[in-house]
């Protein structure tokens, strides 16, 4: 998402974003994958919730709670910015709807990183370590516990950061997301946030998936453990497919704010910065499709619901002739045909 917190962007910079990404190509693009994304949120999100055994998977509950904060800003903060955009970049507006926009665009896209962070993790627990998880008392420690603390700390964090008047905090209308939180001018503050809830999250989500991705490899080819991949194959492609997601469009921006953290000039690469924050913004877009290709029964279920539509019952006129065998007379009627 937006780094706006941060404070190599600037004015000029904010200028230089409208002249290489402009208004228009930014709304459209937003618009063309926003409405599909929507749907498959809700698609996905009512079938993990109302069928049984998705719901019960483990590996299931920390998904259930992207896509729901997902769906929150897919909601919100990208109406707004479709109104932004088509506004010509002007928009009047409060500092507490500002802030509730703050809230919101980073808050929760950061809550996203740091969860997927831990999943990756986990994953590695309910693939090889299973036994870790086969009591109730162990799996809410290691499984629920990390998952709502985690939730807890990022909500608790941000409200404060957005809410609590520690300093002035000031609106920019002539940008998206307008609030320019005067938190981030202290070093140990915006050192820490930086650092622990952007670089370490991105960099564990990618050695993470990794090292699965090796395991697995190895574990693959043995043949004690050939019913065991079977078992935990589609919980490995869960994962690797949404790291791939954080790969292509998240950790660009990660990279970037790490090198201008050990002192690159904020001038240098702000072109390529403004394309990675762009980019950014398709995680939470781009996540639904992401979870339907890694799950096989939501899969089968779009492929069914496409063969129905494909089948649907189709009703056109058709002109018969009817003759009487009183007379050579041909009447021509207009008849429906069910096909």
């Amino acid at each position: 998402m937006s780094s706006k917190n941060t404070s190599f962007n600037n004015i000029s910079l904010l200028d230089d974003g409208i002249k290489i990404l402009p208004s228009t190509i930014r709304f459209w693009i937003y618009l063309v994958i926003f409405i599909p994304s929507i749907i498959c949120s809700l698609f996905v999100l009512y079938y993990l919730l109302f069928t049984g055994t998705l719901r019960r998977a483990l590996n299931n509950h920390t998904i259930i709670v992207l896509i729901f904060i997902g769906l929150i800003c897919q909601l919100t903060i990208y109406p707004w910015m479709l109104y932004f955009y088509n506004n010509g970049n002007q928009w009047y507006r409060t500092l507490t709807f500002c802030s509730i926009w703050g809230f919101i665009d980073w808050g929760l896209y950061i809550t996203q990183v740091i969860l997927f962070a831990w999943t990756s993790i986990e994953r590695h627990i309910l693939i090889f370590h299973d036994r870790w998880i086969a009591r109730k008392k162990k799996r809410f420690y290691i499984h629920y516990l990390p998952l709502i603390l985690l939730t807890l700390y990022c909500f608790i964090f941000y409200s404060i950061v957005y809410f609590v008047p520690f300093c002035k905090k000031f609106v920019q209308y002539n940008v998206a997301l307008c609030i320019d939180n005067c938190l981030y001018d202290n070093d140990i503050f915006f050192i820490w946030e930086t650092i622990v809830h952007q670089i370490l999250p991105n960099l564990i989500i990618i050695i993470a998936s990794i090292a699965l991705l090796i395991r697995i490899l190895r574990q693959k080819h043995r043949v004690s453990q050939r019913i065991q991949w079977g078992k935990h194959r589609k919980m490995a492609i869960q994962l690797l497919s949404i790291s791939f997601l954080y790969l292509i469009f998240s950790f660009p921006n990660t990279i970037l704010i790490l090198i201008y953290l050990c002192g690159l000039s904020y001038d240098i690469g702000h072109n390529v910065k403004i394309y990675a924050e762009f980019f950014s913004y398709l995680v939470i877009l781009f996540f639904p499709f992401v979870c339907i290709f890694s799950l096989p029964e939501l899969r089968k279920k779009i492929t069914s619901i496409l063969l129905l539509r494909s089948t649907a019952i189709s009703v056109y006129p058709e002109t018969c002739t009817i003759r009487y065998n009183t007379n050579t007379q041909h009447i021509s009627i207009l008849q429906n045909r069910v096909q």
